[in-house]
């Protein structure tokens, strides 16, 4: 299907050579000549969104005013207030996101034939990768069938899901699956997917050049800009909307440019810099604006490292964090088997629209940082948060704190002598608690290392430190090291070109010796697929409830993410991971103590086993070929034989199946009638939880395993599913019935309507606790109206929209919060519900809110403009009363009609209905 543009108003599409062929691109210079302003100095990354207006004005949509804004930006010193439509060229998606995704498209084609539509409207109208990697579960690790086994248990527990994907790759246009095991998405879409700089046939018949974009349904999907592709993660909500053709509508964001200067010291990896920069961003505060790396530092920075700082934009809470087009962007694309007249014309292009990173690049930011990269130091964050940035130098130390503010003080503590060895600030009395395991020879304590896992996007995508982590094994085994008994150790790389320089280094053999067999090619342990702990170390874990550790080369730690057993978790380099796998506890400092004997008894330290840097880069210069990559990457959409072997059926509309537990037809669309409706005020509304700071998509929607007593578990149960096939809520999110049940459900979340327990519990309307799902759906049978109460950052983390979707089928009609996270917020809106935030220094401490209040929000129904203040009423337990006023986070005129539409699909459906 070709391209549509706009009718080039301003004459700036002009011809290009390169690679030897000519295409027409859209010139910012030529803007510029024709008096639309001056853009030189305009950051790359809003060029990129410069060129895409220029490339769909149309004058309606996008028109001159909008393409003006952009020197406005400029000269304003980075900042405007004008909206405008921006149209990614593409979109990807991973399985835990995209099912539901392709679940509602599924749903909107049962609806718009309801409706008397065409069914074949529902189609994508721009590519869509859906790349399968969040599945795999380490159920078997630390042998050489880790792998098979762990594949076969994947396909036995998610054929549902698999034939369901299988038909939608079928059944729709423009979509593709990348098959299980062979990679993560983002590693894919960096190494190749992703062009960065895109042709394509236009509705006249002529190629177009223009710069790759995307929006991808994981907040990850940031990763591809550290290859000067410009992306960001959205939920599956407002992913749909863009597949569909609806442009994603923003204002055009504040810019903060971040310089690098000086080189990484020996002993450092990219990890401790990205775990700096995430500290930085999170003290300077970036949400929902771009930050933009530049600076003589990024001479000396491979691609690989860039692409791990960009990978974790979320983590510091920006849109993205971009990377300018510049020689190692096309050392990169060679390297990794793109072909050479790509490569040509990605120079060509960027310097020709001004994307490219020279000696004299100097934009212009809203605000800047600096780091000399020379101060980095080898570190992790933790326990609970990627931005609690600790030096590697005080990290046993932090435990001890962070187990004497879990304990308390007044707790009877265990004898200091019992816990001689380890160091640890001097206090009168040791919190910390030991535990036997039972039929096994050793003890268990506070700060076990009890899950060691090099995993995820962030990290296994960079061979410097992925080699470095394999010549930590070879050093270990040759010392006679490994890693302690009660830690469960994997190998998940995110394509399988690591697994081919791993091989081809002879690394693979060291790290299979120390127990990093591979277990499966997807994200595991980061998305909380860790699998189950021996039983016996669970039951000492949770009997004597000690604090049990995890360290992962990943990039989220939240509470409850990794495994219900840890309540510490820690983000390091996979070189440090091998090293606390090997160490087996966070008591002990890497910096200082030894992690254990060789083979003659002798103490051995971390220095003894760290590789340098030349020997990394020798190792990475011999290994990571472009014939790797080009070999791996051959047939990526084919799959196994397993993939090969999953049959369905070939129709318009999805056969429901009445048995399925997995996928089911979600009620959004049922009894919908043509037109919409308008926005209500919210009358005598009931609190169904009052949550603190940093509130996670996480603990709003979890993404790990559950219990049978929880209302999940018990919902699968009466359905005849074993506990032993329960999966994980992330793999359930085709079947609403299961992630209504799951919403607000993590095992860690603290109502605060609740005295000291946690877990997903509330009051229901008799006042007594019970679990949230029952307390909403006895408010919902009474026909009363519910809000959610939260403190700053409310919706941080992963772009989840079953975090969005829940609420919405909880009842809640509106979430009220000190401060949302972008990606959230967003898709509150896509799903009807109205965020809004406390203003005048108002929080819910301040109000005294416990739970017992009803709530009246007014000014909402007729003229309601977007972020316009509005007053909420507060009926006090007391009978007393309070007036506050509440900004409505509806921020977009076309939000506004989202929201009157019961949401954007719902907004989507119906234009496309009307459209015959």
């Amino acid at each position: 299907m070709p391209i549509t543009v706009g009718h080039d108003s301003s004459n700036t599409r002009k011809t290009l050579s390169a690679g030897g062929a000519s295409v027409a691109y859209y010139s910012i210079p030529a803007a510029q000549e024709a008096g639309l302003g001056d853009f030189s100095r305009l950051p790359a990354a809003l060029k990129v969104v410069l060129e895409n207006l220029l490339r769909f004005e149309d004058g309606k949509t996008v028109n001159t005013d909008d393409i003006r804004a952009f020197a406005d930006w400029v000269a304003n010193g980075g900042k405007t207030l004008r909206e405008i439509a921006y149209r990614p060229a593409r979109v990807l998606m991973q399985d835990f996101t995209g099912v539901p995704a392709v679940v509602d498209l599924a749903a909107m084609r049962d609806g718009i034939k309801a409706l008397g539509g065409d069914a074949q409207k529902i189609n994508p109208l721009n590519p869509v990768d859906l790349v399968i990697d969040h599945s795999v579960m380490i159920d078997e690790f630390g042998n050489p069938r880790a792998f098979q086994f762990n594949v076969d248990r994947e396909y036995e527990r998610n054929m549902e899901r698999y034939t369901f994907l299988k038909w939608g790759q079928k059944a729709f246009n423009n979509f593709r699956v990348v098959p299980p095991g062979t990679g993560i998405c983002h590693q894919v879409n960096l190494e190749y997917l992703a062009q960065t700089v895109w042709t394509d046939v236009d509705q006249s018949g002529e190629t177009v050049a223009y710069p790759d974009t995307l929006v991808g349904t994981d907040s990850h999907t940031t990763m591809v800009n550290g290859l000067g592709v410009l992306g960001w993660g959205v939920g599956g909500i407002e992913a749909e909307a863009a597949m569909l053709g609806q442009p994603v509508s923003m204002l055009i964001p504040e810019v903060v440019g971040f310089r690098l200067t000086g080189r990484m010291v020996e002993g450092t990896t990219a990890t401790d810099l990205v775990l700096k920069v995430v500290a930085m961003l999170r003290e300077k505060g970036v949400v929902g604006k771009f930050v933009e790396f530049y600076g003589e530092g990024l001479d000396r920075l491979p691609l690989a490292d860039r692409a791990t700082i960009a990978n974790m934009a979320p983590e510091y809470g920006a849109t993205c964090g971009f990377f300018p087009v510049d020689e190692e962007t096309l050392r990169y694309l060679r390297t990794t088997g793109r072909e050479e007249a790509r490569v040509a014309l990605v120079e060509a292009y960027a310097k020709a629209n001004g994307l490219w990173r020279g000696p004299d690049y100097d934009p212009v930011y809203t605000d800047t940082l600096h780091l000399d990269m020379g101060d980095v130091v080898p570190a992790i964050s933790g326990p609970k948060r990627p931005q609690d940035h600790t030096p590697l130098d005080q990290a046993a130390s932090s435990f001890f704190n962070v187990v004497s503010e879990y304990r308390g003080e007044d707790e009877g503590m265990e004898a200091r002598d019992m816990l001689a060895e380890a160091p640890a600030p001097d206090m009168g009395r040791d919190p910390r608690r030991t535990a036997r395991v039972d039929g096994q020879g050793y003890t268990l304590r506070d700060g076990a290392v009890v899950i060691a896992s090099i995993t995820s996007c962030t990290n296994t995508s960079n061979p410097y430190v992925m080699i470095g982590a394999g010549l930590v094994a070879r050093k270990a085994r040759v010392l006679g090291l490994d890693r302690k008994p009660w830690v469960k150790t994997s190998l998940a790389p995110g394509s399988q070109v690591v697994s081919e320089y791993l091989e081809a280094a002879g690394l693979q053999e060291d790290l299979d010796a120390i127990g990093f067999n591979l277990v499966g090619y997807g994200c595991t342990t980061c998305i909380g697929n860790s699998g189950p702990l021996a039983e016996e170390i669970s039951k000492a874990i949770t009997e004597n409830d000690l604090v049990a550790t995890s360290v992962l080369s990943g990039n989220r730690n939240f509470e409850g993410r990794i495994s219900p057993d840890v309540r510490a978790n820690y983000l390091a380099s996979p070189p440090l991971v091998v090293a606390y796998a090997i160490a087996g506890d966070m008591n002990i400092d890497l910096t200082r103590d030894p992690l254990g004997k060789d083979k003659d008894g002798n103490d051995v330290y971390l220095k003894d086993i760290w590789p340098t840097q030349s020997e990394i880069v020798e190792l990475v210069e011999r290994t990571v070929t472009r014939e790797a990559f080009r070999k791996k990457y051959a047939d990526v959409f084919k799959g196994d034989d397993k993939w090969q072997g999953v049959r369905t059926t070939d129709s318009e509309t999805y056969d429901w199946p009445a048995a399925s537990t997995y996928v089911r037809n979600p009620p959004y669309f049922d009894g919908m009638s043509p037109n919409p409706g308008v926005i209500s005020d919210i009358a005598g509304a009931r609190a169904l939880a009052v949550l603190g700071d940093m509130v996670t998509t996480d603990h709003i929607s979890p993404a790990g395993s559950f219990r049978e007593s929880t209302p999940a578990g018990q919902y699968l149960v009466s359905h005849q599913v074993p506990v032993r096939e329960f999966n994980s809520y992330g793999s359930r999110r085709g079947n609403h019935e299961v992630m209504m049940r799951g919403t607000f459900a993590n095992i860690r979340i603290r109502n605060e309507m609740l005295d000291a327990v946690e877990g997903g519990y509330t009051r229901g309307p008799d006042g007594v606790q019970t679990s949230i799902y029952e307390a909403a759906m006895a408010w919902k049978d009474m026909g009363v109206p519910l809000v959610v109460i939260g403190g700053e950052q409310y919706g941080a983390g992963s772009s989840r929209d079953w975090a969005a979707k829940g609420t919405a089928l909880l009842g809640v009609k509106a979430v009220i919060a000190e401060s949302f996270e972008r990606i959230h917020r967003s898709n509150l809106v896509g799903m009807g519900v109205i965020p809004f935030e406390f203003t005048g220094g108002d929080t819910r401490n301040t109000l005294s809110l416990k739970g017992d209040e009803t709530f009246t929000i007014t000014g909402l129904a007729g003229d309601l403009r977007p972020q316009a203040e509005v007053p909420c009423m507060i009926a006090y337990g007391d009978g007393s009363e309070k007036t506050i006023l509440l900004k409505c986070r509806i921020d977009t005129a076309i939000e506004k009609e989202y929201v009157e539409h019961g949401g954007v699909l719902h907004y989507v459906l119906r234009d496309l209905a009307k459209a015959g």
